[in-house]
């Protein structure tokens, strides 16, 4: 979620009804360095509480070091290490998922943040259920992450080697929450209420992690609240519920500057767009027409050319 988590797009989630979120995932030797780029990754209001930042690496000391600096600058709710990220260039550096194959360094990792944490706040992690379909190991990790002292451990259920193909193996994150005293999160193909109440019915973990899915649909948030009171599936978001959400999104970017000009932030957001665009009336040519966008203007006349095509195919 690297690129998509960032804090404007959390604000709307929390909004929408999600619970607990992490920051974009931040390399522990940019903290080290103090690297501006880097520290922006961590940023948070209090209105996202309780909000984790994310760290990866493969120093336990130098992890250790990062999550104190990080801790004295934004005083996070807790700090999550992330031991699941299937890309080459973090997995290239020993970070991610890598550590999945090296259980004593995962296990230095994981013991060294605790220790120079010490009671500050919770340590938690993110791991897969392992490199590939031959080493599937995430009970053993678990295992050895609650013996370092981590409090909660978030589970995708996917290996490395699948990335996001495939389907998500909910029995091995079940065996996970079954072989582990401290919470277990679920994660992996949960994209609407029921799924989070048939993960939550079906399985031993304590809470279920929303990740991909919320890109299109933030909305599953509210969605999963609704469906978990009631039993039953919320009302459709109307496509003009959406554009509203896309245009909010558009305006928090640019007034938060973070991107740069209007301009830099319209073209840095141009996959956001298209993954929130993803299913409406005329998609295809729609998607088009994102590539391209500039500016919020340019994005007001998308909706009302895209709203506009759907009242001409409700009158036709």
């Amino acid at each position: 979620m690297a690129g998509v988590t960032d804090v404007i797009f959390r604000r709307i989630c929390k909004d929408l009804g999600a619970d607990v979120m992490v920051t974009e995932f931040v390399s522990a030797e940019g903290i080290m360095q103090a690297d501006q780029r880097t520290r922006k990754y961590t940023e948070f209001s209090d209105s996202q509480r309780p909000v984790g930042v994310q760290l990866f690496g493969a120093d336990g000391r130098r992890m250790g070091e990062a999550a104190r600096k990080i801790i004295d600058w934004k005083q996070p709710d807790f700090i999550d290490i992330n031991f699941g990220c299937p890309v080459n260039k973090v997995v290239a550096r020993n970070g991610g998922s890598s550590l999945l194959k090296d259980c004593p360094v995962l296990a230095e990792v994981a013991s060294g943040v605790v220790a120079a944490v010490g009671m500050q706040v919770p340590v938690t992690a993110k791991i897969r259920i392992g490199w590939d379909q031959k080493s599937v190991n995430a009970v053993t990790v678990a295992r050895i992450l609650e013996d370092c002292g981590i409090r909660a451990i978030a589970v995708h259920g996917r290996t490395r080697a699948q990335g996001y193909g495939g389907a998500a193996d909910w029995e091995v994150i079940d065996a996970v929450a079954r072989a582990v005293s401290i919470p277990v999160i679920g994660n992996g193909d949960i994209s609407c209420g029921a799924d989070v109440a048939r993960r939550r019915r079906e399985t031993a973990v304590s809470g279920v992690m929303i990740g991909r899915a919320a890109m299109q649909n933030p909305w599953v948030f509210r969605e999963a609240r609704h469906f978990l009171a009631t039993g039953e599936e919320s009302p459709e978001i109307t496509l003009e519920e959406r554009w509203e959400l896309v245009l909010r999104h558009c305006r928090m970017a640019v007034e938060s500057g973070r991107h740069g000009s209007e301009t830099q932030t319209l073209t840095a957001m141009r996959s956001r767009l298209m993954a929130y665009c993803k299913g409406f009336p005329g998609a295809r040519e729609l998607r088009q027409k994102l590539c391209h966008v500039a500016s919020v203007a340019a994005v007001e006349d998308l909706a009302a050319w895209s709203l506009g095509r759907l009242e001409m195919f409700d009158i036709g």
